[in-house]
């Protein structure tokens, strides 16, 4: 079996760059990402989402929908760093601590959305007090 080819869209951004700088000496996985030239070429965009196993969206809001609309194979699995798609009905919330489901949903997931740092915080916080009685819901 090939080793997963991974797009990282938006690997100029702050984000793209460490996630790029984290997975680029792995030798399990290929990487691949839009060249300066091309950044802006939606047509190229859709043509290396289309091919890659996953891909990794550092991109802003509108642009993270927009590459997503361009997907037409069902098998490319897609991480979202931006809000886009963070509270989607369809898209699986990037938090495995939410509860002992929440990883093997995010393991399994076709897409899956970034939680973000403040609603990590706050989640982290928040649920296992919430849980263990702590805090109540109001009814």
């Amino acid at each position: 079996m090939a080793s997963p080819l991974i797009f990282i869209d938006g690997d100029q951004g702050t984000t793209g760059l460490q996630i790029h700088q984290r997975l680029r000496d792995r030798t399990d996985l290929r990487l691949i990402t839009l060249s300066p030239e091309h950044r802006k070429d939606p047509q190229r965009r859709a043509e290396i989402i289309n091919a890659c196993d996953i891909a990794i969206l550092c991109l802003p809001d509108q642009a993270a929908r927009d590459a997503v609309a361009s997907i037409e194979n069902p098998a490319v699995r897609v991480i979202d760093a931006s809000s886009a798609h963070r509270t989607h009905p369809d898209w699986t919330y990037g938090f495995a601590e939410m509860n002992s489901q929440q990883a093997q949903r995010i393991a399994t997931a076709r897409r899956v959305s970034n939680p973000g740092c403040y609603p990590t915080g706050a989640i982290g916080l928040l649920r296992p007090l919430l849980e263990a009685g702590v805090i109540f819901r109001r009814r």
